[in-house]
């Protein structure tokens, strides 16, 4: 019997190549088109997504992304880079590979890598903590699109989502606890997950029970007031009404309430990215302080401090024993 080689997929969600209007238009139409993503009719979708919002959001998306572009990419692939170099570092017998739902490193790529380096038994793990079917299961898609041109695949175990596992959330409180020994204690802490539409938690999508539970489980391993703990969802998109309450309406409302400091973190981020860069830390900052607000602090994503890697490496063992 032939001996066994394991070997590591961290999944994400993706990034342009470049911080330019091509490329961030390449990258949305291919994210977009997704049916995980959004479920609308193609034949309703496509002229939608074509005809208006490719041609008006891809230069306004890629002035964001130069905003926060970094010498070696976008936040997101250098930080994930980070992460399966240290992870590859600490487990020296074992093929570490990154791949992306959409834009590069594809997930494809990284799987022909891991089969051509002799992988006979995969660990696939989407670094996002809470299940959802725009998510996690857009990987699972990709995964098996790419198994469709092998003759033999791998044993594989996918972990569907780690949104209370212990490291997970022992790595959460030691970011939040650095945070308020540098900048204090605020008067509320704001959990803020990515949201969906609603309309996929009523079909049976269990991302919101998912961030619940993580957020519980954060209120019980903080030495902090439970009930100064804020769950609020970001990143809304059309007209439908997706998870409540919404970010930045809360941002506007806090400070009438007599709530004046407030410290973001955003537990469903494996790594920084646009949506925390710069919708979280920059426009929500600013519909906080224009409001009445005195202090906004955003708590960076775990990305590859050692915690983070202590965490990936410690889910991955967890299935492997």
């Amino acid at each position: 019997m032939s001996e066994k080689k394991y070997g590591i997929l961290l999944a994400n969600l993706g990034t342009p190549d470049a911080p330019t209007t091509s490329a961030v238009k390449r990258y949305l139409a291919e994210f977009l088109s997704d049916k995980r993503v959004i479920d609308v009719p193609r034949l309703i979708w496509k002229p939608i997504l074509h005809g208006a919002i490719l041609p008006l959001r891809s230069s306004k998306v890629a002035k964001l992304y130069q905003s926060i572009w970094l010498e070696g990419g976008s936040p997101l692939l250098v930080y994930s880079l980070r992460q399966k170099q240290k992870l590859a570092e600490l487990l020296p017998n074992t093929a570490v590979e990154i791949g992306m739902s959409y834009g590069s490193p594809s997930i494809k790529s990284a799987v022909d890598s891991l089969l051509d380096q002799g992988v006979t038994d995969l660990v696939v793990l989407p670094l996002y903590p809470q299940y959802s079917c725009t998510t996690t299961a857009a990987v699972y898609d990709a995964l098996t699109r790419a198994f469709a041109s092998r003759r033999t695949i791998p044993s594989v175990q996918f972990i569907r989502s780690y949104a209370t596992h212990p490291a997970y959330i022992q790595a959460l409180v030691s970011s939040i606890e650095e945070s308020f020994a540098l900048h204090g204690e605020p008067d509320r802490l704001i959990l803020s997950f990515h949201g969906i539409p609603q309309r996929y938690c009523d079909t049976g999508d269990i991302y919101q029970q998912e961030c619940e539970k993580t957020a519980e489980a954060l209120r019980e391993a903080l030495n902090y007031p439970s009930d100064k703990v804020m769950l609020t969802y970001q990143s809304r998109f059309g007209r439908e009404p997706w998870l409540m309450p919404y970010m930045d309406k809360t941002m506007h409302e806090l400070p009438a309430q007599g709530v004046k400091s407030v410290q973001v973190i955003c537990p469903g981020f494996s790594v920084d990215c646009l949506e925390t860069l710069e919708e979280i830390s920059e426009q929500n900052k600013e519909f906080f302080m224009s409001s009445g607000g005195n202090k906004y602090n955003y708590i960076p994503a775990l990305n590859d401090n050692p915690n983070s890697i202590h965490m990936i490496n410690s889910i991955i063992q967890d299935v492997l024993k």
